[in-house]
């Protein structure tokens, strides 16, 4: 009983990658060596930072002292602007991402179908959406319609993948079980595939259509439109109540969205 005892105490789980001990240690020191190095190759404008922290704590204080009143015509229209480019894109990246989502499931598609679609997700997510608002912006000029772009193609990155990996994820017994019907290949998806994918797919277009909101605050940076470029214009003239007032909205917003789709996503579930 005591063996038993002892051993159990001196028992160690076992490495999962690196079973020596030796080449552990070196990881381990190397990385720290890595670290501080880069830590030490950041160069820090102390003065730079000193004025940061008061200009910071005047913003603090115009965040805690909104001013809603003073710009409430840009801001209204910076909101429409975004909440339009919210919902078009998100609606716009689902009506693509699902033929390309399909295509991109290997359990689905033929070879050259798959990595087409695969080329376009891959090319979607290769690109944070601020480059391709700048570029965007370049090709179109500055307005909503460059941000509408934006978010639509990495609405299309986002969902297609996801789907694409549900699809794969599907229980493949009753996609055997229409495929043995003789059913043809739309009815297979439309019987097998779709039914177990459905949840899945509202509950990804709500996600993203909470992400593509937020973005549009960013991307309206660059001049991509929306309630961004009014933040940006209230911070550069340092009227930091005004861009308290903006960020309260946009916080107010997000947490209507998160709300109202937790309660969609259970209903469909």
């Amino acid at each position: 009983m005591s063996s038993i005892i002892s051993s159990s105490q001196t028992w160690k789980r076992p490495p999962v990658l690196l079973k020596s001990q030796r080449w552990r240690w070196i990881i381990i020191s190397g990385s720290v060596v890595y670290l501080i190095l880069a830590i030490n190759s950041v160069e820090v404008d102390w003065f730079r930072v000193y004025e940061g922290l008061e200009r910071g704590w005047r913003f603090i204080q115009g965040f805690l002292t909104p001013d809603f009143s003073s710009r409430w015509q840009d801001i209204q229209i910076g909101l429409i602007e975004s909440l339009t480019m919210t919902l078009t894109s998100t609606v716009a990246g689902v009506l693509v991402s699902v033929p390309i989502g399909i295509g991109a499931a290997r359990n689905l598609a033929p070879a050259p179908v798959y990595m087409f679609c695969r080329s376009i997700i891959t090319l979607s997510r290769s690109f944070q959406e601020i480059i391709i608002a700048i570029l965007l912006v370049a090709m179109f000029g500055f307005g909503p319609f460059a941000g509408f772009l934006t978010l639509t193609f990495a609405s299309i990155g986002f969902l297609s993948k996801l789907l694409a990996e549900d699809i794969e994820d599907c229980d493949s017994a009753q996609i055997d079980a229409i495929r043995a019907s003789g059913a043809r290949w739309w009815q297979v998806v439309n019987y097998a595939v779709q039914p177990q994918v459905m949840p899945r797919l509202i509950g990804l277009s709500l996600y993203r259509l909470d992400i593509n909101f937020r973005e549009s605050s960013v991307i309206g940076i660059v001049g991509a439109g929306g309630v961004g470029a009014t933040l940006n214009t209230a911070i550069d003239r340092y009227e930091y109540d005004s861009a308290g007032a903006i960020l309260i909205i946009i916080i107010a917003i997000v947490l209507v969205v998160e709300y109202s789709s937790s309660y969609i996503r259970r209903w469909v579930q």
